[in-house]
C-alpha cells in the first residue's frame, strides 16, 4: 500500500494568484438558515449540547438551542417552547440566551474561507426577541477570530491570555472581546413579533475563520431592560436566531482554484479537522468543512471510492480502542450517506492503536494519533 500524508485542505487545489471582485451572492457562511440539520431537534436543555443542525455549534457550557418545523412540541416552528414566531428564511432557527450575567449562550461556526487583510467585510443577521423573555438588550453582536474561541465556562465568553512561568504555576489575563459588529447600544433588540436586522461592516485585519454570535459585554453595559408584559418563570433574554450572512464588499486578491494532481490509488488522505467528542464516535460540527470537502471530492470524481480508517491512541484497552475507531470510521461514512454520497463508494474500517504517527507519550502525539484518514480504492 502506498501511503503519503496529504491533506484535505490542500488536495485536489493548486494556487495561482489573481484579482477576483468578491460577489454579493457568496455568502461565505454555511447553512446560513440552519436549514441543514442532522436530526430533529427534540427539546430545549439548559444542560444539554447542541448537536442537531449542521456547521453550528456552542463554544461555551452555554447551551445553544436548535429549532426546526420537524422538531418536538418543545423546539417547533413556529410555535415552541420559547413562544411563537416563524422563521425569517426556510423552517428553522437557533436560539441563545443573551443578558444573564453567569449564564450566557453563543453560536459559533467556521467561514468558507479566511478573510482577506485590509478588506471590507459585511456580516448581518436577523434576530427576535422570544415571548417568554422578561428582559430585552442592546448588544448581540458577531465576533470574527482567526481561531476558534472557546470556554467551559457558562457564563461571558471571555478572551484569556496565559502565560506559564515553567515552575508548575501559569496566570491567565481575562479581557472582554470586541466583536466587529454590534447592534446600538442605545437601540433596544425588544421586537417580539418580527426579525430585526443586525447588521455592519469592518475590515478584516486578515485570517479571520471563525464567527461566533452572542452578547460580549458584562451585564451593566449590555443595555439590559426588564419588561412588563412577560409573565413567565423565565429569566434573562432570550433571542432567535437566524438568516446569517457575511460578505466581501472589496476587491480582493486571493487563490484561484484549479485543478492539480490527483492521488494515487491506495493513497492515504488525512482528515485534520475531524472533531468527536471524548470517547464518543459522533462526528461533531466542527468537522463540517472537512467532511464537506471530502463529498466535493467524491462528487466531482463519480468513479472514485474510498476506505475510511479510523485510529486512535493507546489510552484504554485495546479492545476498547479497537471498537472506537471502527465507530469512527462508520459515523464518517453514515455521515457523507446521509448527505447524498452512495454507501457503495464508501468502505470502513479501524485500526485501533496500532498505527500510531507520533509517540503516546505526550499529549501532542497523543492527538496526532486520534485521526481518521481515507485510502483511494478506485479513481
Amino acid at each position: 500500500m502506498k501511503k503519503r500524508w496529504i491533506s484535505v485542505a490542500s488536495l485536489l487545489i493548486m494556487f495561482q494568484w489573481g484579482v477576483v471582485r468578491c460577489q454579493m451572492a457568496d455568502n461565505m457562511v454555511y447553512n446560513p438558515s440552519f436549514e441543514e440539520y442532522r436530526d430533529c431537534p427534540v427539546k430545549v436543555d439548559a444542560l444539554g449540547v447542541m448537536r442537531e443542525v449542521d456547521a453550528w455549534w456552542q463554544p461555551t457550557r452555554g447551551s445553544s438551542d436548535y429549532f426546526n418545523a420537524c422538531g418536538g412540541r418543545d423546539c417547533q416552528v413556529p410555535r415552541n417552547k420559547m413562544g411563537l414566531q416563524a422563521a425569517h428564511n426556510g423552517v428553522a432557527y437557533c436560539g441563545i440566551y443573551c443578558s444573564q450575567e453567569s449564564y450566557r449562550e453563543y453560536l459559533q461556526t467556521e467561514l468558507k474561507e479566511p478573510l482577506q487583510p485590509g478588506k471590507r467585510y459585511s456580516v448581518s443577521f436577523w434576530v427576535s426577541l422570544a415571548d417568554k423573555s422578561p428582559q430585552a438588550i442592546a448588544s448581540i453582536g458577531a465576533l470574527l477570530t482567526a481561531s476558534r474561541v472557546e470556554d467551559s465556562t457558562w457564563g461571558i465568553l471571555m478572551e484569556k491570555e496565559g502565560t506559564d512561568y515553567g515552575t508548575g504555576t501559569a496566570q491567565y489575563i481575562a479581557a472582554y472581546y470586541d466583536p466587529q459588529v454590534q447592534n446600538p447600544r442605545n437601540t433596544l433588540l425588544d421586537n417580539k413579533k418580527e426579525w430585526v436586522e443586525v447588521s455592519g461592516e469592518f475590515v478584516a485585519k486578515g485570517g479571520e475563520r471563525f464567527l461566533t454570535i452572542g452578547n460580549f459585554l458584562p451585564f451593566n453595559k449590555s443595555g439590559v431592560v426588564a419588561l412588563d408584559d412577560s409573565g413567565t418563570p423565565l429569566s434573562g433574554a432570550y433571542y432567535y436566531i437566524d438568516d446569517v450572512r457575511l460578505y466581501c464588499m472589496d476587491t480582493v486578491e486571493r487563490p484561484v482554484r484549479q485543478a492539480g494532481p490527483m492521488p494515487q490509488e491506495g493513497e492515504v488522505v488525512l482528515m485534520e479537522n475531524l472533531f468527536f467528542a471524548t470517547g464518543e464516535s459522533e462526528v461533531l460540527q466542527q468537522s463540517y468543512k472537512e467532511l464537506m470537502r471530502l463529498k466535493a471530492l467524491l462528487e466531482a470524481n463519480p468513479a472514485m471510492t474510498i476506505e475510511l480508517r479510523g485510529h486512535t491512541d493507546s489510552q484504554g484497552t485495546q479492545e476498547y480502542n479497537q471498537k472506537l475507531s471502527e465507530a469512527r470510521a462508520k459515523a464518517v461514512a453514515d455521515y457523507l450517506v446521509k448527505r447524498g454520497v452512495e454507501r457503495r463508494r464508501i468502505e470502513w474500517t479501524g485500526f485501533g492503536e496500532s498505527q500510531p504517527v507520533d509517540s503516546n507519550e505526550t499529549a501532542e502525539g497523543r492527538r496526532r494519533n486520534r485521526r481518521v484518514e481515507y485510502r483511494i480504492l478506485t479513481r
